[in-house]
């Protein structure tokens, strides 16, 4: 018997009968799947499937090369060989990694099953030309490959020598290479979704391996979506709701029922180097959302969100030569182009540039909107044998005349005012002005095949200038606007540095990783008052004047993050179970200071410990169970400046995480299932006295359901489902004891479905469901907004234009123009109105 792996889509007759002996090995499974269970099924259609394959493939196979090493001449055989490339294989079976690595590299294997029966293989990492990739996956397994006339190898074990089985070999320990920089696992079939993503200290790993619930979303899902923030790319996913609508002032985020903001999303693994208002997605090449506390894998945010975690992997050049051109459009009036150029350089392609360049300009869907966006952003890569260096660096400007306004609701309101158009603008001539730069470089070491070390350092620089108006609405949507300027601006400093590599003490496997992080972090604000003017939510009116003199925003606070982790995971049986645990110690110090006088008002060192266990068991190769329990710890909340107490500090806090679930690989689809707590203190701004306080604690417990994939072939699919059990408890006093938290639904579904046109090469239509549903606006529970559905349908059209790939893309976000509110903490805002975005892309 005999298998080969060749490169994706191939329509050779070898790959169609090895695509028919899968199809018979699944329907022979489903049949036994019947009568003896699923799992039985399962396993026998699996062997059948492997039986059957190889009676088809091997005669034809080794017939084909014997008949072509008879007629091509020498020196036809002797091909030019192919250049390096890099690769970012993972562990598995030594069948699985051959598998994915003939595909990769482009070449055919043939082997027996039992040349590479029983074996485990570390995967494959770096830059490899075909040989030296063959020569590292098969170094001390005792398997020759042969090239072949063709350019097929094929994979034999020699006979063992007479006497040989005499020879006593000593037990080892082996150690084995992490990752390199930016590795990127490979997507899941449907091309939406990776299958696997970074981890922080854990490294990265797959899905299937993972004690958490990630999601790891692809360039082709952003591309299709059109995306042009991060906003775009996660609202996917029925656990993760967006807060706020797009032209406002920023972007925040719900994971799990608790917000993440936008402070907190990490660029490469490192915190505070993302805007705080909203990331561009032409940087992206993926985006990772990690569900639940990620303290101990990342360590602390700047504003210690507990919800999740959400990662960006920036872009870097690819092995092919890349100049793509895509012009937008986004109504009602707003035109804008995109640049994107990478090359890879030098002997064998190690060095690599990536560049980016985006201008948007005109009108937005606000009354009297009109929003300027540029963006301009490098990033440079090496990737050798043992080291990988990166460097990424970017800035963005945004000029907004009259951004989408929120409100907050008088403690009096009973019933919440219906949302006014999505194109209202209720506090009309406001303005926003947006800039980010940031520099952020890390580096990758093998110091020897067991060992890897790195390090990576960021420096970002933001600044903030808005009107800032404000005033609670009434039942009737009446309200007192007090108009006002808030200027801000930041600098940090993050840093990451730490070793990683694996071994083994007789039949059990280490990954141990230590891992060390800082962050220092200067907030400047300033605050300037204007008049007061009575307007309506339905009739706006101008806002007030402010006679009084902008400020030079003054040092508001010092912050520095610290922690030092140290994390082993265990493999027992072949990998088929995985124990992950270990501690992040942190510390947390923080100085305030008056913006007026800039004397120091108050200051706490505080320090805590972050537990984190997990594990997955894999009674079956594409099954796995698992859990986890995991704390995280969060900066204590700072009274905002509109609150009574506006600048009071509270000491940090944690927060808990127990989960359990069950993911399943059919092949083309995952299907994920898990049940969670999370457990937090619980802020809140009293609307009587407006005093900012921590009452009691929120316990959000919750069911989540998701699916993904390619249901058959054309037709790709996102779905999930999440419900939730949000209560508040422990509550000062006992009042609110019991009741629902306030913006947390209880339950929320996601649908998203692309659909090749059968007999229209290159055109795919794709639409998607948002649907959540009705929640509390406060913790007294007088208030409730309703719930919502928003559609959006999308179609692309790939081709060739004068001998050039061009895809046009047209999407209708909320096409049925449904208005509804968002909220994020005690402000509301609405919804975007109905947008149709459009796009050519032409790569030259």
């Amino acid at each position: 018997m005999g298998q080969f792996r060749a490169p994706r889509r191939q329509s050779s007759p070898a790959f169609r009968q090895a695509a028919v002996a899968r199809a018979i090995g699944q329907a022979f499974g489903r049949a036994i799947g019947q009568a003896f269970g699923h799992a039985i099924g399962q396993a026998f259609g699996h062997a059948f499937g492997r039986v059957v394959s190889g009676a088809l493939l091997a005669a034809p196979l080794l017939a084909a090369t014997q008949a072509v090493q008879a007629q091509t001449p020498p020196q036809a055989q002797a091909q030019v060989q192919a250049p390096a490339r890099t690769y970012a294989i993972p562990a598995g079976t030594l069948e699985e990694v051959l598998g994915r690595f003939g595909r990769e590299s482009g070449i055919m294997l043939a082997f027996k099953p039992e040349v590479a029966a029983d074996r485990m293989s570390p995967g494959l990492r770096g830059r490899y030309t075909v040989q030296e990739g063959l020569d590292a996956l098969l170094a001390n397994t005792g398997i020759d490959a042969t090239r072949q006339g063709n350019g097929s190898y094929l994979l034999t074990r020699p006979a063992v020598p007479a006497g040989a089985a005499d020879v006593t070999t000593l037990p080892t320990v082996t150690v084995n290479a992490s990752g390199i920089a930016n590795a990127l696992p490979e997507a899941y079939p449907g091309g939406k979704v990776a299958r696997g993503g970074g981890l922080g200290i854990l490294g990265t790993a797959d899905i299937m391996d993972t004690p958490f619930s990630t999601t790891n979303y692809t360039r082709e899902a952003l591309d299709d979506a059109q995306a042009r923030t991060l906003a775009d790319v996660v609202q996917n996913e029925s656990s993760v709701r967006m807060l706020t609508a797009s032209t406002g002032f920023g972007e925040d985020f719900q994971v799990r029922g608790f917000t993440v903001s936008s402070t907190d999303v990490g660029l490469n693994g490192l915190y505070g180097l993302a805007s705080a208002s909203r990331m561009p997605a032409a940087i992206m090449e993926r985006v990772e959302v990690l569900k639940g506390p990620g303290t101990l894998m990342n360590g602390m945010g700047p504003s210690g969100s507990v919800g999740g975690n959400i990662n960006i992997v920036t872009k870097r050049a690819g092995e092919e030569p890349l100049t793509r051109v895509t012009t937008t459009y986004q109504s009602p009036g707003q035109g804008g182009a995109q640049v994107d150029v990478g090359r890879r350089f030098g002997e064998n392609n190690e060095w690599g540039i990536r560049v980016n360049g985006l201008y948007r300009d005109g009108a937005t869907a606000i009354d009297d909107g009109r929003q300027q966006t540029t963006l301009g952003a490098v990033g440079l890569d090496y990737a050798g044998r043992r080291l990988r260096w990166s460097l990424d660096a970017y800035t963005q400007h945004e000029d907004t005349d009259n951004f989408r306004p929120q409100t907050g609701f008088a403690s009096t309101v009973t019933d919440i005012p219906s949302p006014p158009s999505g194109h209202a603008n209720w506090f009309p001539g406001t303005k926003l002005k947006l800039q980010d730069s940031v520099v952020a470089t890390r580096m990758e070491y093998d110091v020897t095949d067991n060992l890897m070390v790195y390090g990576a350092v960021g420096y970002r620089y933001g600044e903030a200038s808005q009107t800032f108006p404000s005033g609670p609405a009434s039942q009737t949507g009446a309200m007192n606007v007090l108009n006002a300027y808030y200027d801000s601006n930041s600098n940090t400093t993050s840093a990451d540095v730490g070793a990683r590599g694996k071994f083994r003490t007789g039949s059990i496997g280490h990954t141990l990783s230590l891992d060390i992080t800082r962050l220092q972090q200067q907030q400047s604000t300033a605050y300037v008052t204007g008049g007061t003017r009575a307007s309506n939510l339905y009739y706006p009116q101008p806002l007030a004047p402010i006679t009084a003199d902008r400020q030079r925003p003054s040092k508001a606070s010092d912050t520095v993050l610290s922690s030092i982790a140290l994390t082993d995971t265990l493999s027992f049986l072949d990998d088929r179970i995985l124990l992950t645990g270990g501690l992040r110690q942190q510390r947390v110090q923080l100085t305030n200071f008056s913006t007026a006088t800039g004397a120091r008002t108050s200051y706490y060192n505080e320090d805590a410990i972050s537990p984190v266990a997990g594990l997955v068991v894999k009674p079956w190769q594409n099954v796995s169970l698992y859990g986890n329990f995991t704390s995280g710890l969060t900066r204590g909340g700072i009274a905002p400046t509109t609150a009574a107490n506006a600048g009071e500090v509270f000491p940090p806090f944690k927060s808990k995480q127990y989960e359990a679930g069950v993911k399943v690989d059919w092949g083309t689809v995952t299907t994920t299932a898990s049940v969670f707590q999370i457990t937090r203190p619980n802020s809140i701004t009293d609307p009587a006295t407006n005093i900012y306080s921590f009452d009691g604690e929120q316990r959000n417990r919750g069911l989540e359901l998701s699916a993904f994939g390619e249901v058959t072939e054309g037709l790709r699919f996102m779905a999930s489902g999440t419900f939730y059990d949000a209560t508040l408890k422990k509550t000062a006093g006992g009042v609110n004891e019991g009741n629902d938290a306030n913006g947390v639904p209880n339950h929320a579904y996601n649908l998203g479905l692309d659909w090749d046109v059968p007999g229209v090469t290159g055109l795919s239509l794709n639409g998607r469901m948002i649907y959540t549903s009705s929640m509390y606006f406060n913790a007294a529970n007088t208030m409730k907004l309703p719930g919502w559905t928003r559609y959006d349908v999308g179609a692309r059209y790939t081709t060739r234009v004068m001998g050039k790939p061009v895809v046009f893309r047209a999407t209708i976000e909320n096409l049925f123009n449904k208005t509804y509110w968002l909220t994020s903490g005690t402000y509301a805002t609405v919804g975007a109105p109905r947008t149709v975005l459009l796009s050519a892309q032409i790569d030259f």
